[in-house]
């Protein structure tokens, strides 16, 4: 590919050029090592991102006219990025790469090519549906770990700074603690799991089978009657009265016929179990995650401390737990880590505040 006719460059230009070259390097090289860790198409989808990648690579490289003595380093994302593929190869980093692709510089670039802005664009929705199907895999356990893990942390924070703040001795505050854990992760767990079999069983039984259309040699009604059974799968009528025919006639001639495939209310039922997940993998998450997120909260007290220290650290360690799995929410979903961390801690501490408030009131009540 050339570039466009433009003027002179200018050495701005060319270090600009220099930095593109690099980040093109450094975004085939990830997705060079996702595909090692893939395999079948998602492989082959991958590796062509790497060819296109170094597609961009080389046209800069023309531009310079030869591989710089000495380039720039690629930006931090790029570098997190590479890392965590070599090692991970992972939902995160195709959620990143998403967010990557999504940003591309060259709109405004003279000296890139209409290919190559089209070529960002197409990169960023092949990474989105990656990403999607990552995220489907990942969404029904990843839900149930989320939510585990910040009720953790918010409910047993409100629970020990509501309890601590009535004035009673630290040792109450951290056996209040201890209970709120277990009894909030085997509710959270035992919750989990009756929701996600619920739900399993929910679909099992809205899923179609074709044993009507398996016991059409024995009909001694009308083929309409058969039709009837695709027409409430919300088959067209003339569709299913000519579906129904086929098979009543197959069946009485006694051919064995292979039917199409079955006719499901929604067509997609194999993805929504994946979609909802399993129910155990659901409820061993929720509770172990329950569990670890509401551990933090009362390791102040656990190591000794007490009063206003055990709450500053408390506060602390709460704090720095609900902004990474703000964080981590907004990668995979592709929106703002910062944003959706933020809002993470806001509704964490704004719980923990009102309890707080009520422990102090009954505190001073009581004394």
């Amino acid at each position: 590919m050339t570039a466009p006719a433009a003027a002179e460059p200018t050495a701005a230009d060319r270090r600009r050029w220099a930095r593109y070259l690099v980040e093109e390097r450094a975004e085939g090289s990830v997705y060079q090592k996702l595909a090692n860790r893939r395999s079948g198409e998602e492989r082959e989808i991958l590796l062509s991102l790497a060819d296109a990648e170094r597609r961009h690579e080389q046209h800069w490289l023309d531009l310079l006219g030869a591989e710089p003595v000495r380039l720039p380093s690629a930006g931090i994302r790029s570098r997190l990025l590479g890392w965590m593929a070599g090692r991970f190869g992972s939902i995160f980093v195709l959620a990143l790469a998403q967010s990557a692709e999504a940003r591309s510089p060259y709109d405004a670039e003279q000296y890139a090519t209409p290919a190559m802005r089209a070529d960002e664009k197409v990169h960023y929705e092949v990474v989105r549906g990656l990403a999607a199907r990552g995220r489907r895999r990942l969404s029904g356990s990843f839900r149930a770990a989320v939510f585990g893990a910040n009720d953790g942390l918010v409910s047993n924070l409100a629970l020990v700074l509501g309890i601590g703040a009535t004035g009673v001795s630290s040792g109450f505050v951290l056996f209040s603690g201890i209970a709120g854990l277990l009894a909030g992760a085997l509710s959270m767990g035992a919750g989990e799991f009756v929701s996600v079999r619920s739900q399993r069983e929910l679909l099992a039984a809205t899923e179609a089978n074709e044993d009507a259309a398996a016991s059409a040699a024995d009909l001694d009604i009308d083929e309409n009657e058969l039709a009837l059974v695709y027409r409430a799968r919300g088959i067209d009528p003339t569709e299913a009265l000519e579906r129904a025919r086929r098979i009543v006639a197959a069946a009485r001639a006694g051919v064995e016929k292979t039917v199409t495939g079955p006719v499901h209310i929604h067509a997609h039922a194999g993805d929504d179990h994946e979609i909802v997940g399993s129910d155990w993998t659901a409820a061993i998450s929720s509770f172990l995650l329950f569990a670890s997120g509401a551990i933090i909260p009362v390791l102040p007290w656990i190591f000794g401390l007490d009063g206003a220290t055990a709450v500053v650290v408390a506060l602390v360690l709460v704090g720095i737990a609900l902004l990474s799995t703000g964080a981590m929410v907004g990668i995979l979903s592709g929106g703002p880590p910062l944003r959706r961390a933020l809002r993470q801690l806001a509704i964490g501490f704004g719980a923990a505040a009102i309890t707080y408030v009520l422990g102090l009131v009954f505190g001073v009540g009581a004394v």
